[in-house]
Order: structure tokens, then C-alpha cells, then sequence
């Protein structure tokens, strides 16, 4: 199935083609129920939906957890990024929509969920830091997680840790970004390569930017 990353009119971290790689790797697997780790403005997670749409009907879940603005663990883990400080866009026309027509704050987990709310019945959004609120998910039905919240490496090897400990009895993919040099994060490649070296684990790069976990 061939589909199209859609931009929805919000930031994104998977821009240009990154989205539609993205999209490759869900066909490639076609997995039915996904976990999402930070979910930004919900650009991603719609197009997740989406693509669950198509291929399982309404025979899907989608979960994703972002700190939506919360409190997280320890303020120097995650940088918010400066769109999140102040809500700036380099279009203005976006700048007065969403700052003073609707002023609404696109990471805030009302804005996501009004932007997935035709699959309301097949979404969970989770607000909160990963170190706390992973471990309270069941991993067992997921199948595919896309790995793209914290960056520390404390953060990112928690994640994993739990993840695999939740899914390792089956065969299920995590993609984690930031890791090749499209899109380099030194601590997230460290935690990554010392993860799947520790638990002899298959790692695949993809396009020289998603590190790409068999579990």
C-alpha cells in the first residue's frame, strides 16, 4: 500500500521524504496495534491512524504518551523545543490561526485529540514522562513502537529496557529516530548500540537516520 505523509498544517519531526520512509517501514511490517513515544503536535499519530485504517478497519489501537506540557522526571532530559516555548511559525498566516483565532496550543493533548477524534474509539493518549508511565502499559499487544521522546541516555535506555521487557517473547519492531546522521543525537546512538549490544539484539539502519529494533 502506498500512502502519503500528510502535514495536517502543524509541526512535525519527520519532514519531507522522512515521513513517507516512515510510513514504509509501518507497510513493511503492517502491524495492527501501535505505541507512539512523543507524540509533538500529532502529525505522526494521524498519519499512524490512517494508515491502521486502511490496512485493519476499526481493528486497531494507536497509544501515544507525550508530556503535553506535564512536569518530566528531570528538566535537563528533554529540551523543549523553541515552537513549544512560544508557539512561533515561520507563517504567519499559521501564526494568527492558531495564536489568535484559535489560540491553541498544538502539543497540548486536547489539540491531538481533537486532530484524531475520527478515531476516537481506538486512541489513548498518555500524558506524562516515560520513567513513570511506560512501565504502567501493557506491551504484550503491541506490535510496532515508534521510539522518539526523551533523548538522554538515561531516558532512551529505560525506554528500551522496558519495551523489551514487555515484548520480547514476539517478534515486534521498535523504530527509534535520531540515531543516523540525518538526524544525530549522540546520546540516543550510545544508549541504543549499548542496549542492543547488551541484549544481543538485531539493529538495522534505515536511510541513514531510524535505528530499527527486531525484538
Amino acid at each position: 500500500m502506498h500512502l502519503k505523509y500528510k502535514s495536517y498544517w502543524r509541526k512535525s519531526g519527520l519532514k519531507g521524504k522522512w515521513g513517507n520512509i516512515f510510513l514504509e517501514r509501518l507497510s513493511n511490517y503492517n502491524p495492527k496495534n501501535i505505541l507512539e513515544i512523543g507524540v509533538f503536535c500529532g502529525v505522526t499519530a494521524k498519519n499512524i491512524c490512517n494508515f491502521l485504517y486502511k490496512t485493519n478497519g476499526n481493528n486497531f489501537s494507536y497509544t501515544g504518551i507525550d508530556l503535553f506540557g506535564v512536569d518530566q522526571k528531570d528538566k535537563r532530559d528533554e529540551i523543549k523545543p523553541n515552537f513549544l516555548k512560544d508557539q512561533k511559525f515561520s507563517n504567519p498566516l499559521k501564526n494568527i490561526y492558531y495564536n489568535y483565532i484559535l489560540k491553541e496550543n498544538l502539543n497540548s493533548i486536547e489539540s491531538v485529540q481533537k486532530l484524531l477524534k475520527e478515531y476516537s474509539q481506538n486512541i489513548k493518549l498518555i500524558a506524562g514522562d516515560t520513567n513513570k508511565v511506560l512501565k504502567e502499559i501493557d506491551l504484550q499487544k503491541i506490535d510496532f513502537v515508534f521510539l522518539d521522546g526523551g533523548h538522554s541516555y538515561e531516558t532512551v535506555t529505560n525506554d528500551l529496557m522496558i519495551l523489551y521487557g514487555g515484548m520480547k517473547d514476539k517478534k515486534k519492531v521498535i523504530l527509534c529516530d535520531d540515531y543516523g546522521k540525518e538526524s544525530y543525537i549522540e546520546e540516543v546512538e550510545k544508549a541504543i548500540n549499548d542496549f542492543t549490544k547488551k541484549n544481543n539484539l538485531k539493529l538495522n539502519l534505515i536511510e541513514n537516520r531510524f535505528a530499527e529494533i527486531i525484538t
